[in-house]
């Protein structure tokens, strides 16, 4: 039998972007270079993304919370508020994951606001390896390009309790690396899945990598 799913979008968006000097929230995707006009941003493409795949949409804020506000209810997603965001990244994915469970569901598709949106395709891949188990021993779904691991990963109750449990000092990755047996990676041929935007340098190489997919 396969798992019955109920899942729920979560996109954590609470840090300051301080190496990229403007809110990697409000960035335009696809990239737009001088004279063009931006089609959405990485928050607006992301909520889209994962929405065809799940019940709702849930977007972490921090410090931002008023800017993304407004992107936030535009595009149908709720808005949740990381009160401590300092606290790392780990914090954020905590405040997601408790929205996740309050809401009633018991399943969700994680992502960053700072890796770059995938396709509704590649969502619905990873949703669909996650709805194949067929016992209990499958927690996540990771995605990976070319042998590295990237989002957004589908997470099940088992490994949401698991971050539930982690102590404030460890890393979403290190609670993912001890309940390894518990992850199913699966190869997809999409790049985006594996970039990480922290940098003006590497937003503007994105261009080449969105020319290459649209080719």
């Amino acid at each position: 039998m396969s798992r019955a799913l109920s899942l729920c979008g979560v996109i954590l968006a609470a840090g300051e972007s301080l190496r990229m000097g403007t809110d990697k929230a409000l960035l335009p995707w696809p990239p737009v270079v001088a004279g063009q006009l931006p089609e959405g941003t990485f928050l607006s493409a992301a909520i889209h993304s994962l929405a065809l795949s799940t019940d709702m949409v849930i977007v972490v804020a921090g410090k931002n919370q008023n800017n993304l506000a407004p992107i936030v209810y535009a595009s149908g997603a709720f808005r949740v508020v990381n009160p401590d965001p300092d606290r790392g990244q780990l914090s954020s994915l905590q405040v997601g994951l408790r929205e996740v469970l309050n809401r009633g569901r018991d399943a969700a598709v994680v992502t960053l606001v700072d890796r770059p949106p995938v396709s509704t395709a590649t969502v619905e891949k990873l949703c669909a390896a996650f709805r194949s188990a067929t016992s209990r021993w499958k927690w996540a779904v990771v995605p990976q390009y070319a042998g590295k691991h990237g989002h957004p990963i589908v997470l099940a109750r088992e490994m949401i309790e698991a971050f539930f449990k982690a102590p404030a000092t460890a890393t979403a990755r290190e609670v993912e690396h001890q309940n390894q047996e518990h992850v199913e990676y699966v190869d997809l041929n999409e790049p985006l899945v594996t970039i990480n935007v922290n940098t003006p340098e590497e937003y503007d190489a994105l261009q080449s990598v969105v020319r290459m997919l649209r080719d």
